[in-house]
């Protein structure tokens, strides 16, 4: 029994990893340019990100030239900035979607004399991933099963809610397919219809035509 359970558990948690995102990069970015990183986020989902400029020069200060603007928006609320920093070394987000959508995170480095190449390190993580479960441990002092435990159940609700963005996406794709076969065959009627047409006005010119020449 006890191994059944264990498994489930397992399972569970293998299953939690593919619904949570982890975007974990470095790019180098030019003075005087933007870089955007996008991400589909599902909706009433936790996010949390953060980034740093990478000192060219261990040991010394990071240059004041090295220093970018960090703007979090939405595909559908670009006026509605959910982060925002201007000029930092460094910095972090976090917030929870009000709806599914693509959310971006703009990098932009101020523009300098010669160009500055700066190399950013930029680390996003959505859904379950995003829970800072070493930090509950140590605010709610529990044991380390209940912690195990709190993870379960937020993979488990996880789980259902992935479960019913996809089958809401799957809907609004058949939906769609709906839409585009009925628009196709209502353009393949008109387009039979105008060929007929075009057909039956050339056998009538000619007809005509040979009429006037007593041809026929």
């Amino acid at each position: 029994m006890m191994i059944w359970r264990s498994n489930v558990l397992l399972l569970l948690l293998i299953y939690g990893l593919f619904l949570t995102r982890i975007e974990s990069l470095r790019f180098e970015l030019e003075s005087g340019h933007t870089k955007c990183i996008a991400e589909e986020i599902k909706g009433h989902s936790m996010t949390v990100g953060k980034y740093h400029i990478i000192n060219p020069n261990d040991g010394h200060p990071l240059p004041d030239t090295h220093k970018v603007t960090v703007r979090v928006t939405s595909e559908h609320g670009n006026d509605h900035a959910h982060h925002y920093a201007e000029n930092v070394h460094e910095g972090h987000f976090s917030f929870e979607t009000a709806e599914a959508a693509d959310y971006h995170t703009c990098f932009t480095a101020a523009e300098h004399k010669p160009l500055v190449k700066l190399t950013v390190d930029f680390e996003w993580k959505t859904g379950v991933a995003a829970k800072d479960w070493k930090n509950v441990a140590k605010k709610a002092s529990v044991e380390a099963m209940e912690i195990d435990l709190k993870h379960m159940l937020e993979t488990v609700q996880g789980v259902h809610d992935e479960m019913f963005y996809l089958r809401e996406r799957e809907e609004e794709m058949q939906e769609l397919n709906r839409d585009t076969s009925y628009k196709l065959a209502w353009m393949t009627g008109l387009s039979i219809l105008v060929s007929l047409s075009v057909a039956g006005l050339q056998v009538w010119h000619l007809k005509t035509f040979f009429e006037k020449k007593k041809l026929i």
